[in-house]
Order: structure tokens, then C-alpha cells, then sequence
């Protein structure tokens, strides 16, 4: 497999002109993070994540982890040494709160680092992803005693956490599970049940395990209003093994190295974290800033397939590209419909980074803004993003991933190029934290009426505004843009008019509809893009040839990618009928 190549040149760009990490950096809690110190960590991380992450990816693959017959369990040869060295280096400290060790940098540079990461190993890096949600979920609503129990060596990633909601008859109707939680009579509860689907369940790079799992106490409420959420550590505070283990691990089309664990809790002592039955809130916390962080996971399989994907192009001599010398075969790179497969890759990729780190900053604005205001609009900004970014960024990254493989023809089904571990790495990326379906239902269902439908005209108005900039070399994205941009007009106007009266219609049109938002988001950022590419060209800042290519992938994009907005709107509107037309038993 191809080394990766970190694209921080590319990370720089997004950071420093599409959003503001400068305006970031004068925000109180990150004055010590201005964007040269942020950009220099990055481009460490970027060496570590490339020369001790990324050459565990294939071996995990190939290896996977391994249940013992004790329920312990091993993860692939190399994979200890490379999170202890991560552990070392800090590298899961940077986002938290100093308080408990933490580096307090923004949340954006976070997401960036997340984007090295998962492109180096995603299988590896869902270890202290989902700590980072842990991490996040115990911030906002642990008492202080447990934060102070457990952040610390959260923090450091010395110990790693887990979310446990999923269950054999409770998946995505979460308020369905069963797992129960008995009080003890001295502040804490015994667990019981089974969970499935745990992502680093049971592992040997920790010596302990925080769980984070959701049961119902006595006499609760029934569905989601019932359910608690609580602290259940694989070791207790005594040294004691709590009553948890691992009673199998699945076997998968991808991110083998992940060991996806079946826990089962035989009256395992838990801690309650704040209130009964508002656990279901307060996981919400956490599934947020994770369903953001599969985006990006969308986002890095993309980059690490595109990468290879290049790489294979300028090497494979196959044909006669047109114009090139008889009898000469030429690299496929120089083959126009390659180009096209390459620069579909690029601009998606580019599209995505950038809706991603979008997302990310709202995310920090929303959180640290001094102005009410302006936390309050980015808070709906966040909120009405997210969906978008799980879902288009993670459909995108198996697209993206699938057109690697077309790029390298029938080597590409070979496993041991290696691309196609991007594409069957990528594929779980639509189903978690919420399938790309109920992605679609949130934003028609929940996001959309924000402020009677505000939120969104705020961002069409931005969208459109962009047009008076694309002069010059840039007029080609005008007319593409606008008829785009008015395209997701017109549906989000149908969706919000129809929404409420025929919520059966707009569902019907909620995943078409998360398609287009994501098109046109990433057509107007990409316009962005260029818009400063084309600034700093002009003033000779940069490199050049770097900046000249911004300009064409976002023409390219606009010509080539963007039209397809429109012609999703008729199945934004067509309404639920024929979804119904066929009888159940007849499908």
C-alpha cells in the first residue's frame, strides 16, 4: 500500500482562508492558540500520524483483532506501540480543557487532526475518537467528582472510552433497549444486560475501559423519556474487575483492527450520571460532535483513496492517451476519462474538508463566542450542518472510495493493492451514529424549522451572496452556483410548506434533499475557496501553481458536479406516494 502523504499544505489553506482560525484564536479560551502555533502542531501531527499510525493500516486490516477464549482481547501486531506513542505525544489531549490536562485548543483543529488520523488508520483511530466523545459527554454533564475520577486519564488517553446504547432489539429506537439499572443503596447502581455493536469494547491498549451505557433504573418511564445514562469502568477504583465482558466480537467487511464488541453487564457497578431518565439528552452531547467526526471519517478515507488512486494513474502505462506518439502507452493519467474520475476525487475531497471544517468552527463560535447573538446563530449553524456533514461527507467517501478502485481497474479488486480497504472502511461510515436515512429525517424533520425555517434562509442568503466575487476567471461558477442555490431554494421552501401538514411527503424527499444541501454547500464553499485562491494570486502570496489549482477544481466542480442539485429537486417533491404503491409483501 502507497505511504500517505499528510495534505497539510491543503489543511493550511481550509484553516487560514475558508474559516477563520485567526478570529478562532482571539476568542478567550484559545488566545494561546493562534493559527501559526495551530498549523505547526498540525504539521507535527501530520509526521507522526504518517510514519507511526498509517503503517499499522493494512496489517490491521489483514490481522484484525482477536477474541481470546478469557474474553480478553488482542489487537493486530504494532497497533500497542503505535497508541502508546499517541498516548505520549499528547495528541489526544488537544482539544480539552487544561483543567484536567488538556491543551484547550479549538475544536476545529481538532476535527483537522481527526482528518490525519482517520486517513492514517481509521480502524485505529475510532479508539480515541470515541474517547473524545466520552471525553465531552463527562465534561458537560459529570458531576465534578467524576470528572475528576475520570478525565484526567481520559484526557491523556491512558484510558479510553465507549458509548454503549445499541442493543439486539434496540438500534436505531434506542428508547427500545432493556438493560437494566438496580440501585445499590449507596449511590451506585448493578448493570445488567447485553450491548452490542462497541467499538474498542474490550482491548489490550488500556489498562482501563470507561463505558458510558445506557439502562433504564425502576419504575422508569417507557421509551426514550426512561432511559439513564451511566459511568461503568471496566476496573473499579479498588483494582477490582467490574462485572462486564466481552462475550464476542463481529466479524466485518471493514475497520477489522476496531474490535466491534457484544458487553455483556451481569450486575456491573455503574455511577449515574446526573439525572434519571435524562440520559438520552446527554448522550445526545455526545453523538453530535461524533456524528461530525464520521463525516470527517468520510472526508479521510476519501483523501487516503484519492491519494493512491493519483499515485497508481501517473504509473500505469495502459493505451494510447490522444495526441500522445504511436506505439507509445501512455500513464492512464493522461487519459481524459481518468481525469475525470481523478477530479471528481479531488473537488468532492476539497468539498468535504471544507463543509467539514465549516462545521467545526460553528462548533467553537457556538461554544466561546463572548456575543449572545452570535454563539445563539452559530448554534444554529452547527446544528443544522451536522446532519449534512455526517451524511453527505460519509455517501461521498464511498463514492469516492469506489471510483479509486474504477481507477485502477482490475488491480483495484485485488486485495493486496489495498485500495479496496478504503472502500469496504468506508462503507460503515453511512450506517453509525445514525444511519444517513435518519440523517435526512433530522435535518427535514428538526433542522429546517429552526427559527421558522431562519436558519437555513440565513445560509441561502450567504450562498447566494457569494455571486457579486465570481468575476473574472471565476464567472464560469456564477450561473452554475445561482441555478443551484435556487434549486435548494425551492425545495427547502416545499419541504418547510409541506413539512408539517404532510410530514410522510417530506420524509419521502429528506434523503434526495440531504444529497442536494451537500452539493450546493459544497459548490458555495468551494466557490470560497477560489474566491480567496484568486486574492492571494493576485498579491503573489503563496504558491502559485497550489492557488491555480483551487481555482480549477472549484470551476470543475460548478461545471461538472454541481448540475446534479437541480435534478434532485423533482425527487425532493414527488411526495410519498409510489413509496406506498407496492403492498409490504409484494416488494
Amino acid at each position: 500500500m502507497p505511504e500517505y502523504t499528510p495534505p497539510l499544505e491543503d489543511l493550511a489553506f481550509v484553516l487560514r482562508h475558508v474559516v477563520d482560525l485567526d478570529a478562532l484564536a482571539a476568542l478567550e479560551p484559545y488566545k494561546h492558540a493562534d493559527a501559526d502555533t495551530s498549523i505547526g502542531l498540525l504539521e507535527e501531527a501530520g509526521r507522526f500520524m504518517a510514519e507511526v499510525v498509517a503503517p499499522t493500516n493494512q496489517v490491521g486490516d489483514q490481522q484484525g483483532s482477536q477474541r481470546q477464549p478469557d474474553g480478553t482481547v488482542v489487537t493486530p501486531d504494532g497497533f500497542r506501540e503505535a497508541y502508546a506513542q499517541y498516548v505520549d505525544a499528547g495528541w489526544g489531549a488537544v482539544p480539552f480543557d487544561p483543567e484536567y490536562g488538556g491543551g484547550g485548543f479549538p475544536w476545529l483543529v481538532a476535527v483537522a487532526l481527526q482528518e490525519l488520523l482517520s486517513s492514517a488508520n481509521m480502524a485505529f483511530s475510532m479508539a480515541p475518537l470515541l474517547t473524545q466523545g466520552a471525553i465531552d459527554m463527562l465534561s458537560h454533564h459529570g458531576s465534578l467528582e467524576q470528572k475528576q475520577a475520570y478525565l484526567p486519564k481520559m484526557i491523556t488517553g491512558e484510558w479510553t472510552g465507549t458509548m454503549n446504547l445499541t442493543e439486539p432489539d434496540a438500534g436505531s429506537d434506542v428508547g427500545a433497549l432493556r438493560t437494566r439499572a438496580e440501585p445499590v443503596g449507596d449511590g451506585t447502581y448493578k448493570i445488567s444486560g447485553t450491548k452490542i455493536f462497541i467499538s474498542f469494547g474490550e482491548h489490550d491498549l488500556t489498562d482501563n475501559i470507561v463505558h458510558l451505557v445506557l439502562a433504564r433504573t425502576p419504575g422508569a418511564p417507557p421509551g426514550t423519556k426512561g432511559i439513564s445514562c451511566f459511568i461503568v469502568p471496566k476496573v473499579l477504583a479498588n483494582g477490582d474487575r467490574n462485572a462486564v465482558r466481552c462475550a464476542s466480537i463481529e466479524h466485518k467487511m471493514g475497520i477489522k483492527a476496531s474490535p466491534t464488541c457484544v458487553l455483556e453487564y451481569d450486575g456491573a457497578i455503574g455511577e449515574l450520571i446526573g439525572d434519571e431518565n435524562a440520559g438520552m439528552r446527554y448522550m445526545f452531547t455526545m453523538m453530535n460532535n461524533a456524528r461530525v467526526s464520521v463525516g470527517v471519517e468520510g472526508l479521510s478515507l476519501a483523501e487516503r483513496a484519492y491519494q493512491q488512486a493519483v499515485e497508481f494513474a501517473r504509473e500505469r502505462g495502459q493505451g494510447r492517451a490522444p495526441g500522445a506518439p504511436a506505439g507509445v502507452s501512455s500513464p492512464i493519467v493522461e487519459h481524459p476519462d481518468v481525469r475525470r474520475m481523478l477530479l471528481t476525487m479531488r473537488a468532492t475531497t476539497e468539498a468535504m474538508r471544507a463543509l467539514a471544517y465549516v462545521n467545526a468552527e460553528a462548533i467553537d463560535l457556538a461554544r466561546h463566542h463572548p456575543d449572545d447573538e452570535v454563539r445563539a446563530r452559530a448554534q444554529e449553524r452547527a446544528d443544522l450542518l451536522t446532519p449534512v456533514t455526517k451524511g453527505w461527507s460519509t455517501d461521498m467517501g464511498v463514492e469516492v472510495t469506489s471510483l479509486a478502485i474504477q481507477v485502477h481497474g482490475g488491480m483495484g479488486y485485488v486485495e493486496e493493492t489495498g485500495v479496496a480497504q478504503h472502500f469496504r472502511d468506508a462503507r460503515i461510515t453511512p450506517i453509525y451514529e445514525g444511519t444517513n436515512g435518519i440523517q435526512a429525517m433530522d435535518l427535514v424533520g428538526r433542522k429546517l424549522p429552526i427559527r421558522m425555517g431562519g436558519a437555513v434562509a440565513d445560509l441561502l442568503g450567504e450562498m447566494a451572496g457569494i455571486e457579486s466575487e465570481l468575476t473574472g476567471d471565476l464567472a464560469a461558477l456564477r450561473a452554475p452556483l445561482a441555478d443551484a442555490v435556487a434549486a435548494l431554494r425551492e425545495a427547502t421552501d416545499w419541504l418547510l410548506a409541506n413539512g408539517l401538514e404532510q410530514p410522510v411527503d417530506a420524509l419521502a424527499g429528506a434523503t434526495p434533499y440531504l444529497r442536494m444541501f451537500g452539493i450546493v454547500t459544497g459548490g458555495w464553499l468551494l466557490a470560497r475557496s477560489a474566491v480567496a485562491a484568486r486574492e492571494l494570486l493576485a498579491s503573489g502570496e503563496g504558491d502559485l501553481a497550489f492557488l491555480a489549482d483551487k481555482v480549477v477544481t472549484a470551476r470543475f466542480y460548478a461545471e461538472q458536479l454541481l448540475p446534479a442539485a437541480r435534478g434532485l429537486l423533482p425527487a425532493v417533491t414527488a411526495g410519498a406516494g409510489d413509496l406506498f404503491a407496492i403492498a409490504a409483501d409484494r416488494l
